[in-house]
């Protein structure tokens, strides 16, 4: 099965060198997804707004592969500041209520763009 390249316009546009998300195997592989809008401004200002905004920049990535959150396997996220987890923890329980994903966390090394969390995800095709 040949990978095939995932694009969104209803999320921002990647970075020269990656894919907002490949579609392989079986799965989809979402880049991290930091809190910004379309055209690239960040949204949000407490890490709850900034992790819904990454949350709905992933949905709509899946949307575009055919794809939905409830079929998320695997994440990944990345906060700037530990003392952000709890935040951050609160916002990723509405959106995973019932059988959460796996999930492993880090610390951000940089904060581009005053960026607090970023997510990635592994989610079935």
């Amino acid at each position: 099965m040949p990978k095939q390249i995932i694009h969104s316009d209803k999320a921002p546009k990647s970075l020269a060198g990656y894919s907002q998300a490949v579609k392989a195997g079986g799965f989809i592989f979402v880049s991290g997804q930091g809190p910004f809008d379309a055209s690239g401004n960040v949204v949000g200002e407490t890490i709850q707004e900034q992790t819904r905004q990454c949350l709905n920049n992933v949905q709509a990535i899946l949307a575009a592969a055919h794809s939905s959150m409830d079929k998320v396997v695997s994440a990944t996220f990345i906060l700037a500041e530990e003392s952000d987890f709890p935040g951050m923890n609160e916002e990723w329980g509405r959106w995973f209520p019932k059988e959460p994903p796996a999930r492993q966390g880090a610390k951000l090394p940089i904060r581009p763009k005053g960026m607090k969390v970023s997510i990635a995800v592994i989610a079935e095709a």
